[in-house]
């Protein structure tokens, strides 16, 4: 027997090849699971609600590793690796720098930097809020719209705390706090009360933490991110597939991927250049 799924309106169960939910006649779109379908790819290995959330923490280990690599072949001791990431090669690897952004122009630190963490505490945070956050944001939007609040949430992120600060800023919570405003968004547009009031205490979770002393979070990159992810969130619908829409969301997610594709080989051209030259 098929495993039922939950209707993204009224939250009732409905049967998993139902296009309109029995309770609400609200439609619902194509199962899931029929969107990305990665079991094929990668033999039941993950979650198929979670196969491009796991693509996206993919990257972010292996650029952890890179620098956390890095870090301790810069350094003497070689437990210097557990107080952080050096900051010199965060910067290297693409971390948000005003004067880099603005006078050198290396627009793809706005991008870059979302994939960078201080240190195995941040990183391990940032992956188990996205974890937790994407899964259920791709389910409701669909793979294109997805990804497009992710990466957006995160530039947006990063742009407001360009001008806000010139201090150094990493971290993929840019984008996590988009994802919390695009279900916010969702659940303010659909009328569902306990969408909303789930992802608020999310919301204030976040912003309880920034305030706490002692914390280097980057406040402005939050904001920034929360704000984008709330107005595509507000202004995208459920996937309805073949619609001219739905084009132009997957072209969206397409160029938002090359964007990404492009950025880290531009990381990497600048991380050859001072490395090996």
């Amino acid at each position: 027997m098929a495993k039922p799924r939950m209707c993204p309106h009224c939250r009732a169960f409905i049967d998993p090849k139902a296009k309109v939910c029995e309770y609400c006649d609200e439609p619902v779109g194509k199962p899931f699971a029929k969107r990305t379908d990665p079991s094929v790819a990668l033999g039941g290995f993950i979650q198929q609600s979670h196969f491009t959330t796991f693509i996206i923490l993919l990257v972010n280990f292996a650029v952890f590793a890179a620098t956390l690599l890095l870090t301790s072949k810069f350094s003497e001791d070689p437990f210097s690796i557990f107080g952080g990431i050096n900051g010199n090669v965060l910067v290297l690897f693409g971390a948000k720098e005003r004067g880099l952004i603005l006078d050198g122009g290396q627009w793809w630190r706005l991008i870059t930097a979302g994939f960078l963490h201080g240190g195995l505490f941040h990183f391990l945070m940032n992956t188990w809020v996205i974890f937790d956050l994407g899964a259920r944001t791709e389910e409701f939007y669909g793979t294109s719209r997805y990804l497009v609040i992710y990466f957006v949430s995160g530039i947006c992120g990063f742009v407001l705390s360009m001008f806000w600060s010139s201090a150094i800023s990493i971290g993929a919570s840019a984008a996590a706090c988009g994802l919390i405003g695009a279900m916010m968004a969702y659940g303010r547009r659909t009328g569902s009360s306990f969408i909303w009031s789930f992802y608020l205490r999310w919301a204030i979770l976040i912003a309880v933490i920034g305030l706490l002393p002692g914390f280097r979070i980057d406040n402005a990159a939050h904001l920034g991110g929360f704000l984008a992810g709330f107005s595509l969130g507000y202004v995208a619908k459920t996937p309805q597939h073949g619609s001219p829409a739905e084009r132009l969301w997957k072209m969206a997610a397409r160029v938002a991927v090359l964007l990404v594709v492009l950025s880290f080989a531009m990381a990497y051209q600048l991380v050859s250049r001072i490395l090996f030259s």
